[in-house]
């Protein structure tokens, strides 16, 4: 399996053993399209940097880059036994590679709005392209004989008999073949066609998929001829007896000049729309038809659900649909019940509760939208804020909501318990404060009893409230509002103690140390501020993260603390010498909520991307200063990358039949290796010297034990230079060559042909050679001393490969009569 990335890498997974087998770098931007050719040994793939690069899996390297492309790359499919690549963009385009000599044959235009998807049927007869068009497009696809000839499938004759026409149709692989209207307004996200090649499945970004039945040549040409037929007849309905001869003379004269011909609503016919319960994310047809019905399609929810439809010639039934127990969108808050056996995590429709241990699900309970949530001591009930100003009554030990109780008239934000156990506070963006105490009440016509709440006190802020936090000594409750402020007040008599003034943006979280000696405020600004509870002074502003600090949580009984942002970071701080000591990277996209276990064990975190995170604390030390050089090489390391590609520089303007380029990219990975082997080549030249001098002074007779270098670990100086080459990834080694002077370039060339001997090594001789022949070719031609290595290369490689090729052709022989 290929999976391409938003760094622009491809990884190949072993789906047995479940490993990355090989990743494979050269895009620069995101991944948005792979296709592998029938056989498997040739990769495509598409990117947001708007290039196509074709890769070797069996080599695991890059063969070439293909641009011309002026904007994302949005599919690609192959045709003609994988020797051309058909290629869609966001730009209106299709453009047709061709693979063997690596330029563009045709650009295709004519669509009025970005290309989203693409896909031909498996005979290769027609392509089909996907838009935000009302209608979906279809092309004829022109093969090539094996006498060069070209062969269309197509009913009508050649147009065009000079000599211009002909060479346009030369390189004239996709021919219009019609279009067919859609039922849906909303945009293509993916066409496919079934394998046995009978369904076209035709996916919006919707709830919705249009099934076409492909029909065969014969029903094609039946339909048609009925459709010929029809019209003489409205035609001879209205135009008497003379004009129906006329009418059946000219088409009579038609059908013998052999123009029956086959348009679109002929081959494709709408058979069902299927309608979906959520939004799709993406469809495939199984590979295996069932007997019973046509086709098995299976789709991808937005909700985490895959369900699988059989589609029959009247209609289509769900068979199945398998349910993953994550959330359908952004986690907004987790919260750890007091003995740390149950968290509870809402979102925008669902409450679910898990075992932090295991990480199984334990309950899903539908509500409301929730923003905040706290487990009641004995974890029977949980409490969860929601967004239309609810606080809903969960019990935990049946799952089901028990009661809904209109409290504010604005989003509740916030919820914090009281430390005694009694109550809770919450705060909304009605701009009030509310102390909330539980009770226990008899259900009516029941004998067991249930809990409820009570509204206790109310106070009245002078703008929105985002976060409540209670004193863990229940002295303080802070209160933080929308004007970048944090109000401080005692819980007995609610008078104002303190107020907290230095964010330049809204506080979004903030946290009482255990002790109640600190309070620590996160804020859209980007900033933590560490201020003491006492005087309300601000002992440190922290710079915490690249975006807004979206939760923060002191670990219980100490000064230690955990805070989380948009920049999809959870960093760990000291509160007393205001460093930061870890920071853990994981979620992919902003991370909304933290939730730290009593012990300071685990922490887990909630986030944009849908997924709950439970870190682990580890017994394996880890020292500050070797954190903070990590963070300045990476800082380092990103500078780099960015000096690679300076964005000021002005892009050259491509050529309209696009260009080739190398598949590779320049990364920190392929200018070490090239350092590497530098280094090897070095070591190596003096080594050989020292083996030279030794010699001269074992002829004259002084013979004394030669010691060899240490750092060679007893190789030979052309086996030490091969072990460093041996040491690259395939995929980076053709950049290494590249970044090497050609004066070690020269170096290597003359170590290549000791190798040759080594039948596991001839491949990779080969490559070297091939590379570097490529890259310095007319100055090896003009340098004198290159021309000795050259021709004994030209003498050796080419037997070592033969010899090679047969002795792996009689051990398949053997193999094979085994």
């Amino acid at each position: 399996v290929a999976s391409g990335y938003a760094d622009g890498s491809i990884r190949i997974w072993d789906c047995d053993k479940g490993s990355c087998e090989t990743t494979l770098n050269g895009h620069k931007g995101a991944v948005t399209a792979l296709r592998y050719n029938k056989v498997g040994s040739l990769l495509a793939s598409g990117s947001k940097d708007n290039d196509v690069i074709l890769w070797d899996v069996v080599g695991e390297t890059g063969l070439f880059r293909l641009r011309g492309h002026r904007d994302q790359i949005t599919d690609l499919v192959f045709l003609d036994s994988g020797k051309k690549l058909v290629s869609s963009s966001k730009d209106k385009f299709l453009r047709v590679w061709d693979l063997e000599t690596q330029h563009c044959m045709q650009i295709i235009s004519g669509h009025h709005s970005e290309i989203w998807s693409i896909d031909v049927d498996p005979d290769e007869r027609y392509l089909v392209t996907g838009s935000a068009d009302l209608e979906l497009r279809f092309y004829n696809v022109k093969h090539e004989l094996m006498n060069g000839e070209s062969m269309a499938n197509e009913t009508g004759p050649e147009t065009g008999n000079d000599g211009e026409s002909a060479t346009q149709n030369k390189w004239e692989v996709l021919k219009p073949f019609g279009e067919i209207q859609r039922q849906s307004k909303d945009r293509v996200a993916t066409v496919r066609f079934s394998k046995s090649g009978n369904l076209l499945a035709c996916q919006v970004a919707g709830k919705t998929v249009e099934i076409f039945r492909v029909l065969d040549e014969v029903e094609s040409k039946r339909k048609a001829k009925r459709r010929l037929n029809r019209k003489k007849e409205k035609k001879s309905a209205k135009m008497g007896v003379e004009a129906t001869d006329n009418v059946e003379a000219n088409h009579g004269t038609e059908e013998a000049g052999n123009v029956l011909v086959v348009t679109v609503p002929d081959v494709f016919k709408l058979l069902q729309t299927i309608r979906a319960s959520k939004k799709i994310c993406s469809i495939s047809f199984c590979p295996v038809t069932p007997k019973s019905s046509l086709a098995s399609l299976a789709l991808s929810l937005n909700n985490n659900l895959l369900e699988f439809y059989s589609i029959e010639s009247g209609s289509s039934t769900k068979t199945l649909a398998i349910e993953l127990q994550g959330h359908r969108s952004d986690v907004r808050s987790v919260t750890l019940s007091s003995d740390n056996t149950l968290l509870m995590s809402t979102s925008h429709n669902a409450v679910k509760i898990w075992n932090p241990s295991s990480g199984s699900c334990l309950r899903t309970i539908d509500s409301g939208y929730g923003l905040c949530g706290l487990i009641v001591p004995h974890n029977k009930y949980a409490m969860v804020g929601t967004r239309d100003g609810k606080i809903e009554i969960i019990d935990i030990g049946s799952g089901t909501l028990s009661e809904v109780v209109e409290a504010h008239g604005g989003s509740i934000r916030s919820i914090a318990t009281i430390p005694n156990g009694n109550g809770f506070v919450t705060g909304s963006a009605d701009h009030d404060v509310k102390f909330w105490g539980y009770q226990i009440k008899q259900r009516p016509g029941q004998d067991s009893k249930c809990l409820t709440i009570s509204n206790v006190r109310t106070m009245k802020m002078n703008d929105d409230v985002l976060v409540v936090a209670v004193s863990p000594d229940a002295k303080y409750v802070a209160v933080a509002l929308l004007d970048c402020t944090v109000k401080i007040l005692f819980m007995d008599s609610l008078k104002f103690f303190l107020s907290l003034y230095g964010h330049k943006l809204p506080v979004l979280c903030m946290d009482i140390s255990s002790d109640g000696d600190l309070i620590v405020t996160g804020s859209a600004d980007k900033n933590l501020r560490i201020w003491g509870l006492d005087f309300g002074d601000c002992h440190k502003s922290i710079f915490a993260h690249a975006d807004s600090v979206m939760a923060v949580q002191f670990v219980r009984n100490t000064h230690y603390m955990f805070s989380v942002g948009k920049d999809r970071l959870v960093k760990y701080w000291d509160a007393d010498k205001f460093e930061l000591l870890l920071t853990l990277e994981g979620h992919h996209a902003d991370v909304w909520c933290l939730a730290v276990s009593n012990r300071g064990d685990f922490v887990v975190t909630g986030s944009h991307d849908r997924s709950i995170r439970r870190w682990d604390r580890t017994e394996e030390p880890f020292f500050i200063e070797e954190e903070k050089e990590k963070r300045l090489e990476e800082i380092f390391e990103a500078d780099i990358d960015n000096t690679f590609e300076d964005k000021h520089i002005p892009k050259e303007e491509l050529p309209e039949e696009g260009a080739v380029a190398l598949a590779g990219k320049r990364t920190l990975e392929t200018l070490t290796a090239t350092d590497s082997i530098i280094d090897a080549l070095d070591v190596a030249e003096v080594e050989l010297k020292r083996i030279a001098e030794h010699e001269d002074e074992k002829a004259r007779g002084k013979v004394a034990e030669f010691q060899p270098n240490m750092i060679m670990l007893g190789l030979s100086p052309s086996d030490y230079v091969l072990r460093a080459l041996s040491n690259i990834s395939t995929n980076d080694l053709e950049q290494t060559l590249l970044a090497l002077p050609f004066s070690d370039a020269l170096k290597l060339l003359s170590y290549t042909k000791d190798w040759t001997s080594n039948p596991d090594k001839v491949e990779l001789v080969c490559r070297i050679v091939t590379v570097l022949l490529q890259i310095h070719h007319s100055q090896l031609i003009s340098t004198p001393s290159a021309r000795p290595v050259l021709a004994a290369l030209k003498e050796i490689i080419y037997a070592r490969v033969l010899r090679n090729a047969k002795i792996l052709l009689v051990s398949t022989l053997q193999q094979w009569i085994i």
